[in-house]
């Protein structure tokens, strides 16, 4: 019966639509982003930023993570186009939900939000509100449960940090409720927007995004995020080995509002049973790794990461990139030299060009060819870019790469055959891996460094390596440390340095409309560079302890060999002609592990080491010249032979003792590619 009627009535509908009378009693009508969505390339920015509808909206997120007898609200400011909803026509939104909004601000200028007297948005930190929101999308920022005006509290990449932002995108698609204040009883309607949804940020709120995306929420279509992380696990630990002196509680202190500091105690608690300073997993860790729910992933990923970022390491790219990749996600990656830096801050003109497209195609539905575009930029040196039509690029393959002795201990050769006998070093907490590269053709006691004969072309490593170690430990606890550097002369962005590859220039370009409470003119920047003797470019760490187990580590026996398989993370690097390939075997990376309890000296067993290096075109790309090696280097212990110096320790946020801190002063954070 329904059908039928339903039948009739569309019948009589079409009827009166195409009829002359109905024709002349149809008031105009503007067409949605839909119908648009054949007729345009590009949104244009025809609406006013200055009228735009500024307004705070509190959602619940189902939680009472602090306890308190009532469900969470979290804030969500939006700032969207007036005249849209006045013609009656639905927009999409870009979120970004973070936990910085307040406590460390956002951007190379640690923006943070402001509100005028009554309590609504005046300022959104960034410039997506500024260059979209007179093209036609609304801007959504959300603040984490426990955070600036929201409820609840802070658990590190658990479920609060999740529900907070995918509640928002039920919301956005009717399926959550919103309020208009933070305790009250009035409802809040999201009836302005189609409920199409892109989530976009870096470090933190670019994982949260992750998290989002892995519950398959439907209404989200595409998310970018920025040196994101995938794992939780991953950013504190290298398979067992701290990567910080502290945990997840740390952090939550850091970025909590003053509300929650007094009421969440309990949570940092948890936070602290949950992730023992031993590098275990346990449920904490499984309920925030993202990778093994990427099957559920229904949104687009335009994936940007620097190669040299020493925050969010880049294994965290790698291994979700292999992942959507299994899965058949869209997506599309920029990987620059740079360090935990921002594209806007990097590339900025493309950035904007090509994050504007992209929305254009994933929210508004216009054919601009974005999808059929090269997957793939890559930042060859700095601010010279490539494109690869897929990553990593077809013909690649793993080609085992083994140590074998040399002229001098410690200073060996690498090739295609297996080695023989022991190489020996002692763990040296005072030196990493820039100390044992300028060193590479020196005998010293810390490290054991090989590298190939001098190539006889470019060879191109793409993706993530293995490096399979068997050392004999003198103690009960050790760590280890491999690296794969380029020996040779280049210039690249100075990732080392407190800005990461960039430098800040006093000058503005502006992007967008601005208001006199929010400023589209951001300032500019440009690549800060270093002449280097080599680049170090896949670095993996590890606890001996864990040789049995990723998860589980255990002490060892001194005098017995183990065998233990440390992967390095995730890269794209060209060694040019000329230049050698370098595998260094270390102990404690002086500031990016913490050191063992003991002091080991550790003996490598050089038949049973190997490395497993992805390399476009296999094993025939790798070609030398017969030619002895390079002299060796007489540059003393630390030096700055390469113009870069070491990694700096990465310091605590200031007053937070012992939280991980990031570029600048404003920010914490945020596989087999081969």
């Amino acid at each position: 019966m329904w059908r039928t009627l339903l039948t009739a009535a569309l019948a009589a509908l079409l009827a009166t639509l195409l009829s002359p009378g109905g024709a002349a009693h149809s008031a105009p009508r503007t067409p949605d982003a839909r119908e648009l969505a054949g007729r345009a390339k590009e949104s244009k920015p025809i609406y006013s930023y200055a009228d735009a509808i500024r307004e705070s909206v509190w959602v619940d997120i189902r939680l009472d993570g602090d306890a308190d007898g009532r469900t969470d609200r979290v804030a969500v400011d939006i700032v969207r186009p007036r005249e849209p909803a006045a013609k009656g026509r639905k927009i999409p939104v870009i979120m970004d939900a973070s936990p910085y909004y307040s406590c460390c601000g956002r951007g190379n200028e640690s923006q943070k939000k402001t509100y005028d007297a009554n309590g609504d948005p005046v300022r959104f930190p960034l410039y997506y509100d500024n260059y979209f929101v007179p093209r036609g999308y609304a801007y959504v920022a959300v603040d984490l449960a426990g955070t600036n005006r929201s409820d609840g509290c802070v658990d590190v990449g658990g479920r609060s940090d999740v529900r907070s932002a995918k509640a928002v995108v039920d919301w956005l698609n009717g399926r959550a409720r919103g309020y208009t204040t933070r305790t009250g009883d009035r409802r809040a309607d999201a009836g302005w927007t189609d409920g199409r949804t892109g989530m976009i940020g870096k470090s933190y709120d670019g994982t949260v995004a992750n998290g989002v995306a892995a519950t398959g929420v439907k209404g989200l279509r595409t998310i970018v995020p920025i040196g994101a992380i995938s794992s939780w696990y991953d950013y504190y630990f290298a398979k067992g080995a701290p990567l910080y002196n502290s945990g997840p509680d740390g952090l939550a202190r850091g970025i909590e509002s003053p509300d929650a500091a007094t009421r969440c105690g309990h949570v940092k608690q948890q936070l602290v049973a949950g992730a023992p300073r031993s590098g275990d997993w346990t449920p904490l860790w499984t309920e925030r790794d993202h990778v093994p729910d990427v099957r559920k992933v229904r949104a687009s990923v335009f994936l940007v990461h620097g190669l040299q970022d020493l925050n969010v390491r880049t294994k965290h790219f790698g291994q979700w990139w292999d992942a959507l990749a299994d899965a058949g996600v869209q997506r599309k990656i920029w990987l620059s030299q740079a360090g935990h830096v921002d594209p806007f801050d990097f590339r900025r003109a493309d950035w904007v060009r090509t994050l504007h497209r992209w929305f254009d195609h994933e929210l508004l539905g216009y054919r601009n060819g974005i999808d059929r575009e090269p997957m793939a930029d890559i930042e060859r040196a700095p601010d010279r870019w490539t494109t690869d039509r897929v990553w990593p690029p077809r013909g690649t393959s793993t080609t085992a790469l083994r140590p074998a002795k040399g002229t001098a201990p410690g200073v060996g050769t690498l090739g295609k055959r297996p080695g023989k006998g022991t190489e020996t070093f002692t763990d040296d907490r005072r030196l990493g891996e820039a100390d044992w590269a300028s060193a590479i053709d020196t005998a010293t006691p810390a490290k054991n460094g090989f590298t190939t004969r001098p190539l006889a072309r470019d060879l191109r490593v793409s993706g993530s390596s293995q490096v399979r170690v068997t050392v004999t430990p003198s103690t009960r606890t050790a760590h280890l440390t491999a690296v794969l550097a380029d020996i040779g002369p280049g210039t690249i962005r100075d990732y080392t340095h407190d800005d990461e590859g960039i430098d800040t220039l006093p000058d503005r370009s502006c992007w967008g409309r601005s208001t006199p409470g929010d400023s589209s003119c951001f300032k500019n920047t440009r690549a800060r560079t270093a002449d280097v003797d080599y680049t170090i470019f896949s670095r993996g760490w590890a606890d001996l302890g864990n040789h049995a187990s990723d998860q589980h580590g255990g002490p060892l026996t001194p005098g017995k060999p183990y065998t233990i398989t440390l992967d390095l993370a995730a890269s794209d690097h060209v060694v040019r002609k000329g230049h050698r390939l370098a595998l260094i075997v270390g102990g404690t990376d002086r500031n990016l592990i913490v050191p063992p309890a003991d002091t080991p000296t550790l003996t490598v067993d050089l038949a049973r080491t190997v490395a497993r290096v992805p390399l476009v075109g296999g094993a025939k790309a790798l070609a030398t010249v017969p030619r002895p090696a390079a002299p060796h280097s007489t540059a003393p212990r630390g030096s700055r032979l390469d113009g870069v110096a070491p990694p700096r320790r990465i310091d605590p946020v200031p007053g937070i003792s012992g939280t991980p801190g990031i570029s600048g002063i404003s920010e914490v954070p945020g596989g087999r590619t081969s």
